[in-house]
């Protein structure tokens, strides 16, 4: 399967992107109950529980990476992706298919 990429967004609202650095590893677990977006992905991190969501607009995804909706039916309920870069419009990560 090709590489896939994603941002994370809505970092604001939850601890903000001071303290994620490229090489960390974040969990993504698919919200199907989400009563805004069906195709919601939360992006999670060990020790912090939610950080943020998989972009899921086009004014949102940065870049090469592909919305929440266009990775939602590729990824298991739970994956896991690393960061790659932190900018300050989101954070890029990798897919590990």
């Amino acid at each position: 399967m090709k590489e896939m990429y994603i941002t994370i967004t809505g970092t604001s609202h939850y601890y903000g992107i001071d303290f994620i650095k490229s090489g960390m590893t974040v969990r993504l677990t698919k919200e199907p109950d989400n009563e805004y977006d069906k195709e919601a992905i939360a992006v999670k991190m060990q020790g912090l529980d939610k950080i943020g969501y998989v972009a899921n607009s086009p004014y949102t995804v940065l870049g090469e990476s592909v919305s929440a909706g266009r990775v939602y039916d590729k990824i298991s309920m739970e994956t896991e992706a690393e960061v790659l870069y932190v900018l300050p419009q989101g954070v890029i990560c990798k897919v590990v298919l």
